[in-house]
């Protein structure tokens, strides 16, 4: 079964190590079965509980995935794998359309608000005894969720988006619970679910956000949380709109011990109106991220919620870093208060050209989805081909892999500096690689 490789090991760490340095090696394959557990026991000479305890643990840390009596076998994409790994390097000459980085035109200057955070610590230095979130920072955010509908819960700061979807989920779930998460949905929380030991449950969506029948199903499977993009959906531009927020609701509602993590990494580069669902079930989280509109340099997130919940992540986060950086997040404060950011000027920018390649591509007889945030998400028939292909014309884009469980294959272009003359350039290459796709494009 394992060709010339041999697990080795008495103890259940020894053995997971030794499973480990095979699949690092490249002598154990993605996808390859994994000996019997009792079968291994006895080549070891070890108690089946012990190899049972290995096979745990590797699966807890997303390296193995069990089905049941078809055995356990290497994941086709063990979790310490990152998704921006698959990939394309563009090389001179080539476009770069693929980074999903903010355009630097757009972003505020910082120059002034970090002179003024240095300016405030210079007359109050931080000290270890000092509040984790600036009472300032807390009010204004809070201020910007109650003007959005945000159900009232305290504020936490955490270093980004991603660390705070990881402290949510930690808080409440242990590993093999299962999170249903959009397909196609973000690399990086595709990749963070399985490393936390945890079973992703895939939701297709539409460019209203998941699909009600979709969450259903995931929640039926046994899904105990449950990731939603509200706005700028990474990579299909899709928005949670007030119908579907409707529906989405009423589903949840039969869920209440269903732990609910709302993404809004969109705030303040998108014009579009938010729709939250938070409130419906007893633990839940929204999130808004610094990344898009100031630049991705600015690690900084806050996030609201249930008391139980922020009292778990806060508690959690004294114990690690202790706290943000209070000079981050006073500079944040300040770009705030000097309204830094437009954001109806930035949602336009960016609308302007997302529309526009949308249309062209329509013109061309190519489906795209882009109905908010910088990217434009389009079907494809042949993945790998279609990138093979547009790399050939000068374009790099980001294949579908890094943002796919069970949705069907695509590619994703980044608007944000498009000019109008490369959209038509990139449309045409776009029609050239796409081959016959259909077109219900999600899931």
């Amino acid at each position: 079964m394992l060709g010339e490789y041999r697990i080795e090991g008495r103890r259940a760490a020894e053995i997971s190590a030794s499973v480990e340095r095979g699949i690092g090696a490249g002598h154990l394959a993605p996808g390859q079965p994994l000996p019997p557990l009792r079968e291994l026991a006895q080549e070891l000479g070890v108690n089946p509980n012990t190899v049972a305890a290995a096979y745990r643990a590797l699966r807890d840390r997303g390296v193995i995935e069990t089905a049941g009596r078809r055995g356990s076998r290497v994941r086709a994409r063990p979790s310490s794998t990152p998704r921006g790994s698959i990939g394309v390097e563009a090389p001179p000459g080539v476009r770069e359309v693929s980074d999903g980085d903010p355009d630097p035109a757009l972003l505020p200057p910082l120059g002034d608000a970090l002179a003024a955070a240095a300016r405030d610590h210079a007359a109050r230095p931080g000290r270890y005894g000092d509040a984790a979130v600036l009472p300032e920072l807390a009010r204004l955010a809070r201020a910007g969720l109650d003007a959005d509908g945000v159900p009232a819960g305290p504020v936490a700061v955490t270093s980004g988006s991603l660390d705070a979807i990881e402290r949510v989920l930690a808080a409440h779930l242990r590993p093999g619970d299962a999170v249903a998460v959009e397909d196609p949905g973000w690399g990086a929380l595709l990749d963070l679910v399985p490393a936390l030991g945890l079973r992703p449950l895939p939701m297709a969506l539409d460019d209203d956000g998941p699909l009600p029948g979709e969450l259903e199903r995931a929640l039926r499977a046994g899904a105990r949380a449950v990731v939603i993009t509200d706005r700028a959906q990474n990579p299909t531009g899709a928005a949670v709109g007030e119908a579907r927020a409707r529906e989405l609701r009423a589903v949840l509602a039969a869920y209440p011990r269903v732990l609910l993590v709302e993404d809004d990494h969109g705030h303040r580069i998108v014009d579009l109106p938010l729709h939250p669902l938070a409130g419906i079930t007893d633990h839940w989280a929204l999130i808004r991220s610094t990344a898009k509109a100031y630049g991705p340099d600015l690690r900084l997130a806050v996030l609201t919620g249930d008391d139980v919940t922020v009292d778990r992540v806060t508690g959690r986060q004294r114990l690690g870093p202790g706290w943000v950086s209070r000079l981050l997040q006073r500079a944040v404060v300040e770009l705030w208060k000097t309204d830094a950011v437009d954001t109806r000027h930035v949602a336009r920018a960016y609308a302007e050209r997302r529309d526009a390649l949308v249309r062209a591509l329509a013109e061309r007889g190519v489906s795209a989805h882009g109905r908010s945030g910088m990217n434009v998400w389009v079907p494809v028939a042949e993945e790998t081909g279609a990138v093979a292909r547009l790399l050939r014309a000068g374009w790099a884009v980001a294949p579908g892999a890094r943002f796919r469980l069970a949705a069907g294959p695509g590619v994703r272009l980044t608007v944000s500096a498009m000019t109008a003359t490369e959209i038509e350039a990139v449309a045409d290459a776009v029609a050239d690689a796409a081959g016959a796709a259909p077109a219900r494009s999600y899931g």
